[in-house]
């Protein structure tokens, strides 16, 4: 095909940016490669489900492999001929190359903080002893690899602040893998860790504890289950072999364990999952080598976690009985939940974070989405909120209950990260560092709009563009959503999204039924029997950008990630009509067999399974995207995107889906995939690839949708 063919005669200037064409650009229909089928089929309950791509799960196959090479050069040869996508990456470039901070912590006496120059692969990790102390490097990714796709994980002080624990992952892959080094000399030392996942490094005495799972099989190692996972303590020095167990589960062997120490190391907790929402919490008293593991909440029916320890006192947050979330307290002699004790109570609004420093509670609560930090003293008596410069999200408040000051993050969708030095005692707030970038963001603006979902649900909406848009439905906009496993988005910036907003875009981006902006019951809402119900939420946004004249039909994308990739692929599948562009990215598109990888099986408190009985098989197979493509349909242009060392959502799901939508769909519109090599779920992705991806993203979408970006090319 002939991808130039934008009708320039035909072009008008829309707001201040861009060029919209009166129609979109003439497709023909691309050739992909053959997939072959295979004659596969499941019987669930009495009905036949074939699957004659089964083959594709299994992405170590050199047939799979070369399906991989086959569809990348479609997808590359039709993004490569879109006349303005390198104009966009140079653009993308220049407005990425800014200087960026991470939120400074304090870790055994060091100040430990991550910066980045600009177009750094890895952000690079310093400390300081003391605020005023020479900065050093504590250590730099981007001398793990030459391409920068081996990245660090987690980093962890020992108590002493002679050592640095971290861990590393490979290709974007979840597994880690632990190092050790000096942190004055830089000396590495032996002690090296393999086949680590979901855990961090919890430094104790002369060593740490960490969780680790068994070597997997040969060709599983991207998507076998992981299971039967145990929890060592590692002393440095000591040959791997020798780590001591410290707790396993063997009668539970799906359920995850991972572990830390209380800040005054008198305690390991363990935290034990079998899902995404409800935990096991454990404690063991570490002064007493013969103390007994005791159980503290073992029912999976709430989420727990233990914030701080004092004196035999434990501080922690759940929302047993408290949708929106509690502080409690407990001790040892009454430690069964219905003894806990409030701290502070449940409030109006959700708690989403806590932290214990400076004698001092920092929480912070999600009121309609965004953040506001509420300060109460250890008795749970409010004293005052911490001033914040918009509406937004922080992090950070890191720290330990000497500290008399600590550090947080602020950033929203038109306000870059920035970092805020905190006064705890004084409660004086002051500007530590902010980046310095060539974007007037003076010329936008950010307002939250309320519609009703199908079922009359109040849904809220952030939607931000420049100041004065025309709304005359002409403008592209994109609408992001995720809506599931408790999971919440408040504002953020992103550099990336600049290139939609000053060509004169619309981004929404919607807080759907399923996240936990209003806590358990909003998320529940959006679980199980009830997912329906966060399609619907995104439907219902999608009309109202549409009849509020943001946009129109021709040009609206729907976008999201992982379950936000499941919500794309569903909400095409249901409303081709309202979509120009969709882009499932990493998404869970098989809703039948998704609990047979990886830790695929954690998902089925928020999606059931196809085994569970024959109406969660029949709800299941009414939304799954791979078994609803049908034939005939006008699907919007479709541009998968997916890695090849994902596994937390199997490419496989993106590979089935893609096939099935290639081997039905009549139309001319793209309906291609993406698949980045070296790459896995998102973590850790170097510079590099986040420009190529971003760059590749918005040309497909504005292409589609007729839109020439003003830019030099």
């Amino acid at each position: 095909m002939n991808p130039n063919l934008i009708n320039k005669l035909t072009c008008l200037a829309i707001g201040m940016s861009m060029i919209a064409c009166n129609s979109t650009p003439t497709m023909e229909k691309l050739t992909y490669p053959e997939t072959k089928k295979v004659d596969t089929t499941d019987v669930y309950f009495g009905t036949e489900v074939p699957d004659p791509y089964r083959w594709l799960e299994d992405d170590m196959s050199e047939e799979t492999r070369n399906w991989v090479v086959e569809q990348n050069k479609v997808t590359d040869s039709f993004l490569g001929k879109i006349p303005f996508k390198n104009a966009i990456e140079d653009r993308l470039t220049k407005i990425w190359n800014y200087a960026k901070m991470g939120t400074p912590s304090h870790k055994s006496g060091l100040l430990v903080y991550a910066k980045n120059d600009g177009l750094q692969n890895q952000s690079i990790y310093y400390y300081k002893k003391g605020a005023d102390g020479e900065e050093k490097i504590l250590i730099d990714p981007n001398k793990l690899s030459e391409d920068g796709t081996v990245s660090l994980g987690s980093l962890s002080v020992s108590e002493d602040g002679k050592y640095l624990g971290y861990t590393v992952s490979r290709g974007g892959s979840d597994w880690r893998e632990i190092y050790v080094k000096e942190i004055e000399t830089g000396k590495m030392l032996d002690d090296h860790i393999k086949w680590v996942k979901f855990s961090g490094i919890s430094w104790f005495n002369d060593g740490f504890f960490y969780t680790r799972f068994d070597e997997p099989k040969k060709g599983d190692e991207l998507k076998g289950e992981n299971k039967n996972p145990k929890v060592y303590y590692h002393k440095l020095g000591d040959q791997i072999k020798k780590d001591k167990v410290v707790f396993e589960d063997p009668e539970h062997p799906e359920r995850i364990t991972t572990c830390g120490v209380t800040d005054d190391n008198n305690y390991l907790v363990l935290h034990q999952t079998e899902s995404t929402s409800g935990n096991a919490i454990f404690i063991k008293d570490l002064s007493e080598k013969s103390a007994k593991i005791l159980k503290v909440v073992d029912d999976f029916e709430s989420d727990n976690n233990i914030i701080d320890h004092s004196n035999g006192v434990f501080l922690m947050s759940t929302n047993y009985k408290a949708p929106k979330e509690r502080i409690v307290k407990f001790t040892v002699d009454k430690i069964n939940k219905d003894e806990w004790i409030d701290v502070i109570p449940e409030q109006k609004d959700v708690l989403s974070g806590i932290s214990v420093v400076g004698e001092k509670m920092i929480t912070t609560y999600m009121t309609d989405a965004h953040d506001i930090v509420k300060v109460f003293d250890l008795q749970g008596k409010y004293l005052y909120d911490v001033e914040l410069p918009a509406i937004g999200s922080v992090g950070g408040f890191g720290g330990k209950k000497g500290d008399m000051e600590t550090y947080f993050s602020f950033n929203s969708f038109v306000y870059p990260s920035a970092i805020y030095k905190y006064n705890i005692a004084e409660n004086k707030t002051e500007l530590f560092w902010e980046p310095d970038i060539d974007i007037d963001f003076d010329q936008y603006e950010t307002k939250q709009v309320f519609f009703r979902s199908k079922d009359g649900t109040k849904v809220p909406m952030f939607i931000v563009h420049k100041k004065g848009l025309e709304l005359d439905g002409t403008n592209p906009t994109m609408l992001y959503g995720y809506g599931g496993f408790n999971i919440s988005l408040t504002p953020s910036f992103s550099v990336s999204r600049m290139v939609l907003l000053e060509n004169g875009g619309v981004y929404a981006m919607v807080n759907l039924r399923g996240g936990g902006e209003y806590g358990k019951d909003w998320h529940q809402a959006g679980t199980k029997l009830q997912k329906q119900n966060v399609f619907d939420d995104c439907i219902a946004a999608a009309e109202y950008l549409i009849d509020n004249k943001y946009t129109s039909n021709d040009r609206l994308s729907l976008m999201g990630g992982s379950n936000g990739g499941l919500l794309v692929g569903a909400v095409t599948n249901q409303r081709p009509d309202l979509f120009k562009v969709s882009i499932p990215v990493v998404g869970v598109m098989d809703m039948l067999r998704y609990h047979k990888f990886t830790i695929g099986r954690f998902w089925a408190t928020d999606y059931g399974t196809s085994e569970d009985n024959k109406e969660m098989f029949d709800y299941l197979y009414s939304y799954s995207p791979l078994h609803n493509v049908k034939e005939g349909v006008a699907y919007p242009a479709v541009m998968v995107m997916t890695a090849d060392h994902d596994d937390r959502v199997v490419p496989a799901h993106s590979f089935k889906y893609i096939a099935a939508l290639q081997d039905k769909y009549a139309g001319n519109n793209p309906v291609v995939i993406r698949i980045e090599s070296k790459a896995g779920h998102g973590a850790g992705k170097p510079t590099s690839k986040k420009i190529e991806e971003a760059a590749d993203l918005y040309s497909f979408i504005f292409y589609n949708m007729g839109v020439k970006p003003l830019y030099e090319f």
